[in-house]
């Protein structure tokens, strides 16, 4: 197999913001979840908060696991769209940089999706996001000769809140099973579950071979009203899975059993892509000969890592030191 992953997801530009309550406030922002805005609001709020801009970084949730994959040792495909603009250039060339491929190479004229990360003094994030372009994600991004040499395929929930996306799920997920590859997908984000729950539904109905949830997506999903029975009920929709916990560490389902992963208590600063770490490493230990256990402590150690500074990746000799 040339790929451990091949990856599907919104390409979006992370602009990261150190913000206040107030700022939350005076903005009317809902703290903690992720919100898709217009390009205006997006104007707005970058205006309110100039001079605070931390770090500017290529992203999207499947795209931050996917670099994580990348800076283990792992090989990972990723589609996407992103327009010929400055942000997508700089999006483009980064992905090649940190040693993943793409589909990308002539760029369409357009807005390349941008996400104000807002990170408040309790380590909370807050994201805010315009999809441009990303929106019209479709199958015409999907590369079905990549898609075939990898072991996993990886689709980002995100994709729900799109009708094209809706169709490029279907698409990936035909293929994989026509090429035999495994099935992989994330919730990504509170919001998608409650908002778009039959979507989520269709996207995980036929057989996923492994999925991954944090409590509140789980709960959400099921419609439980605890986690212990939220992780019984997932069982129905995926081979295998993966509930995070926090700082709690994480709940694992091998198919058999459940595996139980501590956490690290850990002074976090920001937990923006401490999921799509964990998604990353997992996957990578997966692909590469750890069992679920294996991969699961690789996962929580890495993703304790990543919240203890700004920003959802590691540094590589961070990432290489977590796997020697």
């Amino acid at each position: 197999m040339k790929y451990d992953v091949y990856g599907i997801g919104n390409a979006i530009m992370d602009y990261e913001i150190k913000a206040t309550e107030k700022f939350l406030q005076t903005f009317n922002v809902e703290k903690g979840l992720m919100t898709l805005v217009d390009e205006d609001r997006q104007i707005e709020l970058v205006a309110g908060v100039f001079g605070q801009i931390k770090k500017r970084q290529s992203g999207g949730s499947v795209a931050n696991s996917m670099i994580a994959l990348a800076q283990f040792g792992g090989k990972g495909f990723y589609s996407c769209k992103v327009a010929n603009d400055e942000d997508g250039v700089h999006y483009m060339q980064e992905m090649d940089e940190l040693g993943v491929d793409t589909n990308l190479s002539e760029l369409p004229d357009g807005t390349t999706g941008k996400c104000l990360v807002m990170v408040t003094p309790d380590a909370g994030r807050t994201m805010n996001t315009h999809l441009g372009i990303t929106a019209d994600l479709s199958v015409n991004e999907i590369d079905e000769e990549a898609l075939s040499q990898a072991k996993f395929i990886y689709i980002e929930g995100y994709l729900v809140s799109s009708p094209t996306g809706i169709l490029a799920i279907r698409k990936v997920k035909e293929l994989a099973k026509k090429h035999g590859v495994k099935i992989a997908y994330t919730f990504s984000d509170p919001a998608m579950v409650k908002f778009f729950n039959d979507k989520s539904h269709e996207a995980v109905s036929g057989g996923i071979d492994l999925l991954f949830a944090n409590e509140e997506e789980a709960m959400t999903f099921t419609g439980k009203s605890n986690e212990e029975e939220a992780f019984e009920a997932l069982k129905q929709f995926a081979k295998n899975f993966v509930m995070t916990r926090s700082e709690k560490g994480a709940w694992i389902f091998n198919g058999e059993n459940r595996v139980e992963i501590t956490g690290h208590a850990v002074e976090a600063i920001d937990t923006t892509g401490a999921g799509d770490m964990f998604a990353g490493a997992f996957l990578y230990g997966m692909t590469n000969g750890l069992t679920h256990k294996e991969a699961g402590e690789l996962a929580s150690l890495a993703s304790a890592k990543v919240v203890t500074q700004f920003g959802p990746r590691l540094e590589n000799d961070v990432a290489a030191a977590l796997i020697s």
